[in-house]
């Protein structure tokens, strides 16, 4: 017996395909009727979702597997109205949903090579998040914190599982380490930095807007320097002397660009220390010379995590009551188009969030 009541449909915001040149897919609102829930599913009426740059990235037909008429989205949060269980516990709970399938909690990376997927605009889950009213498997969502929000949170689940692996699982961030973080501004950057500052870390940034920095610094990083300058990391090197003395280096670098990263940094990165790379948006390749062979300096790929580093995540952001940074807030599925274009634009200071309802919780 299903407890609560189910709507007859959900509107939702689904990629159509285009033939316009340059590639670039339609994103239409569309009515879609609701599936009756089956044992093991619930219904979570959302109220917040938040853009991520594979969403940009499946408009532009750069993206594997894109499923045309599927809806977009990784990242959202609302409330459990409907269960197929009448005694569901989660019942009128708020809720943010994973957003990913098919790694649980093996350490190193996914449990089979071919079984994960992310949600949004693909068939590995055949689910996004941009609609009113989402079904999905009640093991696949996890209670939001009460320090938050819905459109907090919905900035969370898969830049903050990013971040959390990146950070604190590969590259270890600990108290009065150095960490360098490049490209801040992003989503996944800004969490990591979070994350790092709560283990106590010592944060040093990198960005091609000195606005990012300065925003930067003003929650807590201890300085930053411009990538568009060449001798970036000699500035850097001023940094860490001025903060920590001649000696000091950097523990770990956490980056998402690629290219030379691995260059720039060997000769301020300790011996032994790691680049942990989560993205390539500047250069699908990574020099790698024996210079960095001989310190010992480690570079390694970091993509999402499981449910368990998931599940640790949220714990740890809600212990020390991280709220996630939200550059712009929409209002609609409609006003949809405009958060595409700020990510085109790429000059947000974290994340791009759509209110779907009007009450959405507002609890600080």
């Amino acid at each position: 017996m299903t407890a609560g009541r189910i709507p007859e449909s959900t509107r939702a915001l689904v990629i159509k395909k285009s033939e316009a040149k340059p590639v670039y897919h339609d994103a239409v609102v569309e009515t879609r009727p609701l599936q009756q829930l089956t044992k093991g599913e619930i219904l979570v009426k959302m109220g917040a979702v938040s853009f991520n740059h594979r969403d940009l990235w499946i408009r532009l037909g750069q993206y594997p597997g894109i499923n045309f008429g599927s809806a977009f989205g990784a990242d959202g949060a609302g409330t459990v109205v409907a269960s197929a269980d009448s005694n569901d516990a989660l019942l009128n709970k708020r809720v943010f949903l994973t957003p990913m399938r098919g790694w649980e909690s093996k350490p190193d990376a996914p449990e089979t090579e071919r079984g994960f997927g992310i949600l949004g605009g693909g068939r590995n889950p055949p689910l996004g998040t941009f609609a009113e009213y989402v079904v999905v498997e009640r093991n696949q969502v996890i209670r939001s914190p009460d320090h938050l929000d819905d459109v907090q949170i919905s900035a969370w689940p898969l830049g903050g599982l990013t971040a959390w692996r990146a950070a604190i699982v590969n590259a270890e961030a600990s108290k009065d380490q150095n960490i360098l973080i490049t490209g801040i501004g992003g989503g996944v950057a800004l969490l990591a930095m979070q994350l790092c500052l709560a283990k106590g870390a010592n944060v040093y940034v990198t960005s091609g807007s000195e606005e990012k920095i300065r925003k930067a610094t003003a929650v807590g990083a201890k300085g930053g320097v411009n990538y568009k300058s060449k001798d970036w990391p000699s500035h850097l090197v001023a940094l860490l002397v001025k903060n920590s003395g001649k000696s000091a280096k950097i523990d770990a670098v956490l980056d998402s660009g690629g290219g030379d990263i691995m260059t720039q940094v060997s000769s301020i990165l300790k011996q032994g220390g790691k680049v942990v790379v989560y993205g390539m948006t500047a250069n699908p390749q990574i020099k790698f010379t024996m210079r960095e062979v001989l310190k010992n300096q480690r570079l390694i790929g970091s993509t999402m995590g499981s449910l368990k580093d998931l599940a640790d995540a949220t714990m740890f952001m809600s212990e020390h009551r991280i709220v996630p940074v939200v550059s712009h807030v929409l209002d609609g599925l409609e006003a949809a188009e405009e958060g595409f274009e700020l990510m085109k634009r790429g000059d947000q200071f974290g994340k791009i969030v759509i209110r779907i309802n009007d009450k959405v919780n507002t609890k600080l």
